[in-house]
C-alpha cells in the first residue's frame, strides 16, 4: 500500500478552524471559493465514479477534480493539454524570455487592487515590448508574445511578476519580410538592452497608474487609506520614479525549449504538492530556492495558518486571464498570421491536409482508458457516484471503453 504524500489540501483541511478563526472575516469571496475547492478537491464531496476491471473485477473509486486553476492537483493535465495547443504555434526561430518585475512599494497596492495593478503589468509590459520591436534601431518588426503572471516568490511570499516568451525576429513592419533579431558582439541574438525596457516599462506603468488613480479606479483601505489623497499617492509615484525598475532578460533558446518554458511557466501556481515535506505540531515545512544565496535549495517551516494566508495571497479575481498573448500571436487573427510568419520564413506546410489527416488518425484509435494495476485489464466505469449534497441515486453507466479483443 503506497503511503500518502501531503498535499496543500491536506493542510487547509487539518488547519481550517484556526485560519478561519484568525483570518476568515478577511478573505474574499475568490479566496473562499479557491479554499472550498482545493479542500474538496478528489473527494467525496463532488461525486466521481466507479470503475471496474474487465478482467479481475477489481474495484476502485476515482473522485472529480473541481477544476479550480489555483488548487494543486488539477493544473498537470490542464498544463499539459495547454502546452500540446502551443506546440503548433512554434517558429524556427530563436525565443527570449524576458520578466518584468514590479518593485516593492506597489505591492500592497496590488494586493487591494489585482485586477487594476496586475491588468496595467500587463499592458504596461506588452506594450513596450511591441514598442521596441517596431523601432527600427532595435529590430523594426512585429513580433509574437506570450505573457504570463506570477505574483509569487518562492518563499510564498507577494512578488509579482510577469514572464514573457517572445520571437527572436517578426513580421516587417510592411509586411514584406522577416526580419531576424540582431547578434549581439557574441555573435548570439539580441533582442534590445534591459535598461532601455526597464525604463520604458518603468515609464509606462506609472503613467497607466496615474491614469487610473484620476478615473477614481484605485481603492485603499485599512492602513492605505491615506494614498487616497492625491498628494500621498504623487509622494509614491516619486518613490516608484526613483528606482530602477528590474527587467530580466534571459539568454535566447531555440524553439524546442521553447515548450519546457511553457509547461514551466504557465499553469503553475504558489507551491506545488511536491514541495511540502512534512505538517507536524501546526506547522507547515516545504521547499524553496534563496536566490540571494546563489538558488540554493532549502526548507522553511510556517505555521499553518501562515501557510495558507500566504498561498491565498495568490487567488487571482475571477474571470481575471494571467496567460496573454500579443503582437502576432494576439488571438485576434493569430492562424493567418502564424500563415504569414510561416511563409516568409520559408517553412510554410498544408496545414489543412495535415490537420485533416491526423483527425482521421484520432478517429480510428481507440478510446483510452485506465489499466488495471493486478491484470493489466481496462478500467470501465460502471457506476456514477453523485457529490454529497446530491439525493439522486447511482445510475450505471454505459460501458466507458472498449473490451479487448479475444
Amino acid at each position: 500500500m503506497t503511503r500518502h504524500r501531503l498535499e496543500v489540501a491536506d493542510v487547509f483541511r487539518t488547519h481550517a478552524p484556526q485560519f478561519m478563526d484568525q483570518y476568515g472575516s478577511s478573505l474574499s469571496r475568490d479566496q473562499r471559493r479557491a479554499f472550498r475547492a482545493i479542500v474538496a478537491c478528489r473527494t467525496s464531496q463532488l461525486g466521481g465514479h466507479l470503475l471496474q476491471c474487465n478482467r479481475c473485477g477489481r474495484e476502485r473509486i476515482s473522485y472529480n477534480s473541481c477544476r479550480n486553476r489555483h488548487c494543486p492537483k488539477c493544473q498537470a493535465m490542464a498544463r499539459a493539454e495547454w502546452v500540446d495547443a502551443r506546440a503548433a504555434e512554434l517558429l524556427p526561430v530563436p525565443y527570449f524570455h524576458v520578466v518584468f518585475t514590479l518593485p516593492h512599494a506597489i505591492g500592497p497596492v496590488a494586493l487591494q487592487n489585482k485586477r487594476i495593478i496586475y491588468g496595467i503589468l500587463f499592458k504596461a509590459a506588452s506594450e513596450t515590448l511591441k514598442e521596441v520591436a517596431a523601432d527600427p534601431k532595435h529590430l523594426g518588426a512585429e513580433i509574437g508574445i506570450l505573457a504570463v503572471l506570477h505574483t509569487w516568490g518562492s518563499n510564498l511570499m507577494h512578488h509579482p511578476h510577469l514572464h514573457c516568451v517572445l520571437t527572436g525576429g517578426g513580421i516587417a513592419l510592411d509586411g514584406s519580410r522577416w526580419v531576424h533579431c540582431k547578434r549581439s558582439r557574441r555573435k548570439k541574438p539580441f533582442f534590445a538592452p534591459v535598461r532601455v525596457l526597464s525604463r520604458i516599462f518603468r515609464g509606462k506603468f506609472i503613467d497607466l497608474l496615474k491614469r487610473a488613480f484620476r478615473k477614481g479606479d484605485l481603492k485603499f483601505h485599512g492602513q492605505l487609506a491615506g494614498l487616497s489623497k492625491p498628494n500621498a499617492f504623487e509622494n509614491l509615484l516619486n518613490v516608484l520614479v526613483r528606482k530602477d525598475w528590474v527587467v530580466y532578460a534571459k539568454r535566447p533558446s531555440g524553439a524546442e525549449h521553447v515548450l519546457k518554458y511553457l509547461a514551466r511557466y504557465t499553469h503553475s501556481i504558489a507551491i506545488s504538492n511536491r514541495r511540502l515535506v512534512e505538517m507536524k505540531d501546526g506547522k507547515v515545512t516545504f521547499r524553496w530556492k534563496d536566490y540571494a544565496d546563489g538558488g540554493k535549495t532549502k526548507t522553511m517551516t510556517l505555521n499553518a495558518t501562515e501557510f495558507i494566508r500566504r498561498f491565498l495571497l495568490h487567488v487571482l479575481p475571477s474571470g481575471f486571464v494571467r496567460i496573454r498573448h500579443y503582437g502576432f500571436l494576439a488571438n485576434r487573427g493569430r492562424g493567418e498570421k502564424l500563415a504569414v510568419c510561416r511563409l516568409l520564413l520559408g517553412v510554410w506546410t498544408d496545414r489543412n491536409k495535415s490537420d485533416d489527416r491526423q483527425s482521421n488518425e484520432h478517429q480510428e484509435k481507440p478510446e483510452s482508458c485506465e489499466r488495471c494495476p493486478i491484470c493489466n485489464g481496462l478500467m470501465i466505469i460502471v457506476q456514477h457516484i453523485p457529490n454529497v449534497g446530491t439525493a439522486a441515486r447511482p445510475q450505471v453507466a454505459a460501458v466507458a471503453c472498449r473490451s479487448p479483443p479475444n
